[in-house]
């Protein structure tokens, strides 16, 4: 199926709250949970996840969601998730992709790393005028860039389930890897957040620690 006839069965609302549903959770989703979520009828959810998966939008695939398994566990259920494969749509048709390559490549040919980090820097420095302060301001800031950021481990983490440089950093990771910390160290510089190195499988490699509020002392409780 082509890109813009995939991106196209987005229109219909039912479908597209179904498929943002299932991107957002990180993990597979039974067809009651994507249901619920919805606020349709289980059927007509099976059919439009069903139709997403048929578009490559959405990866299918079976286990218990019970958590048991042996006698009496029950079927294995239909479970859905986010797919890998990457679609995108643009009139007239556009290949940055491929100048992304081309320069990616030539960049490490040339051991230009420091030099592509510090340019990444200074435009992650230009995006700070967009980020007003705060934890929300921040992951508001990284998910219009892409990056899905997910606060982890009571909201000291924010962790990035997408990373919007994936194509390119498959093929080049230690320069685009690099790029993209740098360009976040742009972007966090001067405020007490964090950010490093955290490779994960399905995850960006980048992690930004945020501070956490001071528990209040003994002597203000008294």
């Amino acid at each position: 199926m082509e890109d813009i006839e995939a991106i196209a069965l987005l229109q219909d609302p039912v479908r597209r709250r179904l498929y943002e549903f299932v991107a957002a959770q990180g993990r597979e989703v039974g067809r009651n949970e994507a249901a619920e979520a919805a606020g349709v009828a289980r059927t007509l959810a099976a059919f439009h996840l069903d139709k997403l998966v048929d578009a490559g939008l959405l990866e299918a695939g079976s286990r218990r969601l019970t958590g048991r398994s042996g006698p009496g566990a029950g079927r294995p259920a239909k479970v859905y998730r986010r797919s890998a494969v990457e679609r995108g749509v643009s009139v007239p048709p556009r290949d940055y992709g491929t100048a992304a390559g081309v320069l990616a490549e030539a960049a490490e040919s040339a051991g230009l790393d420091m030099e592509v980090q510090d340019a990444a820097r200074r435009r992650g420095r230009a995006l700070r005028g967009a980020w007003g302060g705060g934890v929300e301001g921040l992951a508001g800031v990284l998910a219009e860039r892409g990056y899905e950021p997910v606060a982890d481990e009571g909201g000291a983490v924010l962790r990035m389930r997408n990373c919007p440089f994936h194509a390119v950093a498959e093929v080049f990771p230690p320069l685009v890897c690099g790029m993209n910390l740098a360009l976040l160290e742009g972007l966090v510089e001067g405020s007490e957040v964090r950010v490093r190195m955290d490779p994960r499988p399905g995850w960006c490699c980048v992690a930004a620690d945020v501070p956490q509020p001071e528990p209040p002392s003994k002597n203000n409780e008294r």
